[in-house]
C-alpha cells in the first residue's frame, strides 16, 4: 500500500528557505512520476513541480529559479528545496505520485511571513 508522508513545513520569514521531504514507503518508486502541489487558503490546488523517473524536472513559472525538486530512489524520497520564499508561497504543500494510479500525501503547512 502506497503511503506518502510529507515533512519539513513550518513558519519562515520572507526571503527564507525550507526543504520539504516526502517519503514514499510501500511503493515501487523508481519509475514513478513525483510532484509537489500546493493549496493556498481559498484557492484551488495548483501544480508546483514535477520530476520524472529519469530526472527531468518542470516547474510552475512562479517558482522557477527559486524551488528545486529532487529525488532519491534508493530512499524512496522526493524533496522540494524552497529558496527566496515570499508570502505568496504560503500554502499546504502536497506530495503526489503517479504510477498508473494517483496517490496524495496528507500535506504539510508552509507559512511565509512578511
Amino acid at each position: 500500500q502506497v503511503q506518502l508522508v510529507e515533512s519539513g513545513g513550518g513558519l519562515v520569514q520572507a526571503g527564507g528557505t525550507l526543504r520539504l521531504s516526502c517519503s514514499a514507503a510501500g511503493s515501487i518508486f523508481v519509475d514513478a512520476i513525483m510532484s509537489w502541489y500546493r493549496q493556498a487558503p481559498g484557492k484551488q490546488r495548483e501544480f508546483v513541480a514535477t520530476i520524472t523517473a529519469t530526472g527531468n524536472t518542470n516547474y510552475v513559472d512562479s517558482v522557477q529559479g527559486r524551488f528545486t525538486i529532487s529525488r532519491d530512489n534508493a530512499k524512496k524520497m522526493v524533496y522540494l528545496q524552497m529558496n527566496s520564499l515570499n508570502p505568496e508561497d504560503t500554502a499546504v504543500y502536497y506530495c503526489f505520485m503517479f504510477r498508473g494510479s494517483s496517490y496524495w500525501g496528507q500535506g504539510t503547512q508552509v507559512t511565509v511571513s512578511s
